[in-house]
């Protein structure tokens, strides 16, 4: 039976707006299928810990959007009206190297149809294809523009450099979004390719400049740095076993989220950044230590964080 999208029975803390699509994770073990999309990983990230979220994207009434509806109920993440809208699912096919990193080909059309939001969550989150591939990028873009001073955004561009045009035209795209963002979570990896040639402490004062409010920087084992106009703060990461990096970034994401949530009055005071950015790294290492975009619980978390 095809699933349809939840209504709305509370108020939603975070929603998330972009790509669901099928993992084809390709390996010397074989190959399986899984729900991915790093927006809907992070989605799929905050219901595990506890976190009230709603996920708006566009896949298909078919087998695989079925099996996304069914992952993100799993987590108690609201499938939002209006994201059953395609012809069929996307999928991205990832070959695992023996490191455990992830080479990805995609199979994706991106489109929402123009809407507003129903009501400002405490976060808008989205990032990733979703910011970069017409014509679905320019309805996100509309709905950041809404949300400015109705709640927090916060944004990961997750760049996927086969889906994209020339870098002058990614630059441009990614720079449009900035200044209406309160966070900006990238990778290393992503942030040289953006910006060749600078170090990542120039590279987060660049996009405060932009007007973001926090750029977090995550370096896999070498940790992360998270800036602000007047701290920039390294924060180590926790060891791991890696058994392959799907999802570690989006992990980091969903708690980084939460911690934001969960900050209180404090702001962005160095306290904050540091427990947040600790929280975030709990996160990503438990993930990277099982196969596939397999997030933390929030009980899990917790555990980990009090060994």
């Amino acid at each position: 039976m095809t699933s349809t999208a939840s209504p709305l029975s509370e108020p939603l803390d975070v929603v998330v707006v972009g790509e669901a699509l099928i993992d084809i994770v390709q390996s010397p073990d074989g190959q399986a299928e899984y729900p991915g999309g790093s927006p809907t990983n992070v989605a799929y990230g905050l219901g595990r810990l506890d976190v009230k979220a709603g996920l708006l994207t566009a896949i298909g009434r078919d087998q695989r959007g079925d099996a996304i509806a069914a992952h993100l109920q799993s987590a108690g993440v609201v499938l939002l009206p209006g994201s059953q809208s395609m012809g069929k699912t996307a999928t991205a096919t990832a070959r695992i190297a023996a490191d455990g990193s992830a080479a990805y080909t995609f199979d994706i059309e991106w489109a929402l149809a123009p809407l507003a939001l129903p009501y400002a969550p405490r976060i808008l989150h989205t990032g990733s294809i979703a910011t970069f591939l017409e014509p679905g990028a320019g309805v996100v873009r509309s709905l950041l523009e809404q949300a400015q001073g109705g709640c927090l955004v916060t944004y990961d561009p997750n760049i996927r450099t086969d889906l994209l045009g020339s870098h002058h035209e990614a630059l441009a795209l990614f720079e449009e979004i900035v200044p209406l963002t309160d966070v900006v979570r990238m990778s290393a990896s992503d942030a040289h390719w953006l910006y060749p040639g600078k170090a990542l402490e120039d590279i987060a004062s660049h996009l405060l400049t932009l007007g973001t409010t926090l750029a977090v920087m995550t370096e896999g084992a070498k940790g992360s740095l998270m800036a602000t106009r007047h701290i920039q703060l390294r924060v180590r990461a926790v060891p791991s076993t890696v058994a392959d990096t799907i999802g570690a970034g989006d992990s980091y994401m969903s708690a980084l989220i939460m911690g934001l949530l969960l900050r209180g009055s404090d702001g962005l005071a160095p306290t904050v950044l540091e427990r947040i950015g600790n929280i975030a790294s709990m996160a990503a290492a438990i993930t990277v230590g099982r196969p596939g975009a397999n997030p933390p619980t929030h009980r899990e978390l917790l555990a980990e964080m009090a060994r």
